[in-house]
């Protein structure tokens, strides 16, 4: 299956909700490249960016945990389906 590049989006906004969204994302470290949380505390939510690299089924099966959460909203923008040839030359 091909791979896919993108951006997942997490607002928690109940902060007791953060220890299973770190869970959920503990459990799908090979396809995270990179995070960044900011809490919020004047609004009294956390938000999460979180770079992913894989295929669309594990990033949808991750998004799909994340929703699952109560107090946590998910949204996603991805790259079109990268090809094996695009992975193995250098971005210009």
């Amino acid at each position: 299956m091909q791979k896919r590049l993108g951006v997942v989006g997490i607002v928690i906004e109940e902060l007791g909700a953060a220890e299973e969204v770190n869970t959920v994302l503990h459990g799908f470290a090979t396809i995270i490249v990179g995070r960044m949380g900011i809490p919020y505390r004047e609004r009294g939510v956390s938000i999460i960016s979180i770079i992913v690299d894989g295929t669309g089924d594990e990033i949808s099966a991750l998004t799909g945990r994340l929703g699952r959460v109560d107090h946590v909203s998910v949204k996603t923008a991805l790259t079109k389906p990268v090809t094996a040839l695009q992975e193995t030359q250098p971005a210009v």
